[in-house]
Order: structure tokens, then sequence, then C-alpha cells
């Protein structure tokens, strides 16, 4: 009896999980809300039931955020029982890798946007983008970010960043506890103070998101990278606390090699950005 239920194979079946179910009905209700809060002024009726307001944002990001905080709790314990076997881990470096794939290939779709307004600014199409833009790049009327202060300045952060949290798995590999937990610690700092600049430069923008080609490309494509930013920052915090609690080991620590590998694909982005939008596009 005890031979029938022996493991003879790398791989884990996982035990039944609400969380799948929970994510899909949570995203449902994200995306409902959402678009009702974005409607406030003109109202989100459906099926007769108004929707408008940010209630149902609130619930729905409740939800998500929940979900996500126990389904990566049910992971991490998963690793520590020692359910992540060889073939576990080397399919979990596939999922983060295309996960990253996934990502790369939605800020193309932003920096298509933005070249293709850039470089064809003279040309008249359907939605009168020589209207738009009076037939140059930047637009007539507006004031573009001088590239060589605040975003070179977040270049800098972003790019010491990267080589702290490259300092902080240098130090794990050789079991330096101590050098994992300050390069983790000082990773954190830089992106809280890149996410802080680049909101004080939000702040003293000449131009708006709506009403121009350029606003709404420009911040798209870097608020968008703002965002991954804040989510790579809680992803190191969350293995900040791991090291601390001391999780992490030498041969076991993918949790923190995916938010470094993420973490080196937000600061590759940036660094097209500060080329393409900031200097180019200046």
């Amino acid at each position: 009896m005890a031979e029938a239920h022996t493991k003879n194979h790398d791989y884990h079946l996982v035990d039944p999980s609400p969380w799948p179910f929970l994510a899909s009905v949570g995203a449902f209700i994200l995306a409902i809300g959402t678009i009702g809060f974005m409607r406030m002024d003109t109202g989100f009726d459906l099926f007769g039931i108004d929707f408008t307001g940010w209630g149902l944002f609130a619930i729905g990001l409740a939800i998500v955020l929940y979900v996500m905080y126990a389904w990566w709790r049910d992971t991490v314990k998963e690793s520590m029982e020692g359910h992540h076997t060889r073939v576990v881990n080397l399919h979990l470096r596939y999922g983060m890798i295309l996960f990253i794939a996934s990502e790369v290939m939605f800020f193309v779709a932003w920096f298509w946007a933005y070249f293709d307004v850039a470089l064809f600014a003279g040309e008249a199409i359907n939605y009168q983008r020589v209207e738009a833009t009076g037939g140059v790049w930047p637009p007539e009327g507006i004031e573009t970010f001088d590239p060589w202060h605040l975003p070179l300045l977040n270049t800098l952060i972003l790019l010491l960043s990267g080589t702290t949290v490259t300092w902080a798995h240098h130090a794990l590999l050789h079991n330096d506890r101590e050098g994992l937990k300050w390069g983790l610690t000082l990773t954190v700092i830089l992106g809280v103070l890149f996410s802080i600049c680049q909101a004080y430069e939000y702040t003293h923008a000449t131009f708006a998101f709506g009403g121009n080609i350029y606003g709404a490309t420009f911040y798209m494509a870097t608020g968008f990278h703002g965002f991954h930013v804040i989510v790579g920052t809680i992803f190191l915090a969350v293995c900040l606390g791991r090291a601390l609690a001391g999780h992490f080991t030498p041969q076991k620590h993918f949790g923190f090699e995916a938010a470094a590998w993420y973490w080196h694909f937000v600061d590759v982005v940036w660094l097209f950005l500060f080329v393409a939008i900031y200097i180019w596009g200046a």
C-alpha cells in the first residue's frame, strides 16, 4: 500500500487551491471597477446597475492583492518543505523568462507608438497627426525635460541599484549573509528614491497626459516603467524580509533570483527610455 503512494518523479503535484479561482474573480471585479473609476464623470451602467465610482475598484484590488500574498506564501512554503525539485525549479525559471519576454513586448508597444508619431509627425492620417503635432516633433508648444537633469540622476540611481542587487546575489552565492542584507537594503532604498524623483519630475512637467500626443506617449511609456519600478521594489523588499528570516541558501534562492532578473529588466528598459524619449525625443 505504501509503495502505491511513493513518489517516483521529480514533479510537484500541488494540493487543491482556491487561489486560481479567486484570482480570476478578483481580476474581473477589478476590471469592471477600473472602468467605473475612470468614467466617474460620464457614468458607467452595466445591466442596469451603476458601477460608477471607486468602490468596486477597491474591492477588486483588495482581492487581487490578497490572492497575490496568499498564493506566493503557499509557493514559498512548498519550497521550504522541499517540493521544489530540480525539474520544478527549471520550470519556474522558464515561467519567469516567459513573463519577462511578455513584458518586453508590452514595452515594445509603447516604443512603437512613440516612434510612430515622432518619426512621421508630418504625415496627415485619419486622426489628424499634423494638427496634433504641428508637423514637427516634439510638437509645437511642448517644453520637454532637460535629459541631463533629473532623468540623468534617475539613470544613475537605477544603474547603481543594478550593481547593489548584483552584489547581494554574489554575496548570497558565497553565503555572505551580511552582504546579502546590505545589498538588498541599498537596492530597495534606491528603488524608492527613483520613484520619488520621477514623481517630483511629473509634478514639474509643462504638459499634461491628455490633450496632446506627446504627453500621452510620454506618460504611458515612462509611467508604466515607473509602475514596474514600484513592483520590483516590492519584490526586493519581500526578498529582504525573507533574507532576514534566513530563507535563502546558496543552493536554493530562486525567489531572489527572479526578483533580480526583473530588476535588471527594469534597468535595461529605462536605458532605452532615457536615450529614446529624453535625449533623442528632446
